[in-house]
């Protein structure tokens, strides 16, 4: 297998939305700050939530679990510092509004910094079982970092039905303005590639590629290196792919990588096919080497509305008013702080609202960039079918949207609502300011209770 492949690949539909990287792309990774109070999610991952295991005024060591989960599919929370428990109280969540947390009060004020991972010489994966591994990954509480939050533990797990022949590292970060994965592989490459040797061990696939746009050639450039230096470049494939959002969506990476189809309603691994983020890698790297479980990562802080933007190591459960305040405050135009990107991301309703596992930025935008959107009447479709062609799915969002208006749940199922993968194409392209990706998060919300009103 050729370590580099130089056509650039892609897949149909999406948009091109300004990048906005320049403002952190060349900011290296810094110690973020210490918050004096910290709150730990005891729900950060798709699955059942952590139970604490600490009772308040209890102290507690870094790195210590906090809180554990004995269902399959979930994922324990670790202390991110040092310090004592507070209480155990509902804290704001930016996706289900309030959850269960572990409140703690910092022992120390000291700026956290990146433990030094020094990647030993004569490392060989093959001295681990994927037990080995995959527990490790579990007792770390490692889940996806790129956003969706699904334990890792469980996705590297090897499958005799349908083996999982392929890894694809997603190094894309196709989001705009956010550079911390970005910077983790400049900076954090032979962690990285630790982590992908690792899972590769676990999961048993026979191939490996990793995935980066276009737009990032020093990152391309660095991993190719450093694959030739350990002497992997046979057993790893670095693929450029075409700088394009939602090029970074599981699905969409597929369709570029490996030119097939995950089918509606099944998830990557059905296919034999495991995708990670570059970032969930390292931390593979961090938990099986060292035995370190996951209580930080790296976070961009970025916008025109925040005074001084940068890529930030975040100890997990920090507000986001500290990170804020950490970069200088924001600027007299700063009109919304949102969690995430500007194209998926979720406003910021309260800004004590906590950094989790999956929380890789914090954008503020400016009141001229929220007005746009905002000043913008909204008129009737005029049919002129380009949220059609910007849909990676391949789905007519305007019939979606236009069934859950009408109240037609069932005729927006045949439109293929639950195939949407909400990722803003059709809302930023339409020329008639109709927010068709609201329409069909709402039809999700119909969708989901009129289903839990349902007899068993």
């Amino acid at each position: 297998m050729p370590g580099f492949l130089h056509d650039i690949r892609s897949f149909a539909g999406g948009v091109h939305p300004p990048e906005g990287k320049h403002l952190t792309e060349d900011r290296a990774i810094e110690p973020g700050p210490s918050a004096k109070e910290l709150a730990i999610l005891l729900s950060q991952h798709i699955g059942a939530p952590a139970q604490p295991l600490v009772k308040k005024a209890e102290a507690v060591q870094a790195g210590q679990k906090i809180g554990d989960c004995q269902a399959f599919i979930g994922a324990p929370v670790h202390a991110s510092v040092a310090g004592k428990v507070k209480d155990i109280a509902l804290q704001p969540h930016v996706v289900m509004g309030r959850s269960l947390a572990v409140i703690l009060e910092a022992q120390t004020e000291a700026s956290p910094s990146p433990p030094s991972f020094v990647r030993p010489p004569d490392f060989d994966p093959s001295t681990y079982t994927s037990e080995q591994i995959c527990d490790a990954v579990r007792q770390a509480g490692i889940v996806g970092m790129g956003g969706a939050g699904f334990p890792t533990s469980v996705k590297i797990q090897p499958d005799t039905k349908t083996p999982k022949e392929t890894l694809i590292v997603n190094g894309c970060e196709c989001e705009p303005y956010i550079t911390c994965d970005y910077r983790v592989m400049l900076e954090w490459t032979d962690q990285v590639i630790t982590g992908i040797q690792l899972a590769q061990r676990a999961c048993g696939a026979t191939r490996v590629f990793l995935a980066i746009e276009d737009n990032k050639p020093q990152a391309v450039e660095r991993i190719t290196a450093a694959l030739a230096r350990l002497g992997l470049g046979a057993q790893m494939t670095v693929v450029r792919v075409k700088t394009k959002y939602p090029q970074g969506g599981e699905r969409q990476l597929i369709r570029a990588v490996l030119q097939k189809v995950v089918p509606t309603g099944k998830i990557p691994p059905s296919i034999g096919v495991v995708v990670s983020n570059v970032q969930t890698t390292a931390a593979i790297a961090d938990a099986v080497v060292y035995g370190r479980p996951l209580t930080h990562r790296v976070v961009t802080v970025t916008g025109e509305g925040i005074a001084r933007p940068g890529n930030y190591y975040v100890p997990i459960g920090t507000p986001v008013q500290a990170l804020i305040d950490h970069c200088g405050g924001l600027t007299k135009d700063s009109a919304r702080v949102v969690l995430g990107g500007p194209m998926m991301g979720i406003a910021a309703a309260d800004l004590s609202t906590p950094i989790t596992k999956t929380g890789g930025a914090v954008t503020v935008l400016t009141a001229g960039q929220v007005g746009k959107g905002a000043s913008q009447r909204q008129t009737p479709c005029i049919r002129c079918g380009r949220c059609v062609q910007a849909c990676p799915e391949h789905l007519c969002p305007t019939k979606i949207a236009h069934a859950v208006k009408n109240n037609l749940l069932d005729l927006a199922v045949k439109h293929h609502l639950t195939a949407c993968i909400e990722c803003g194409c059709c809302t930023y392209v339409c020329p008639a300011n109709v927010d068709l990706t609201g329409y069909i998060k709402t039809g999700k919300i119909y969708l989901a209770r009129q289903k839990k009103k349902m007899p068993a």
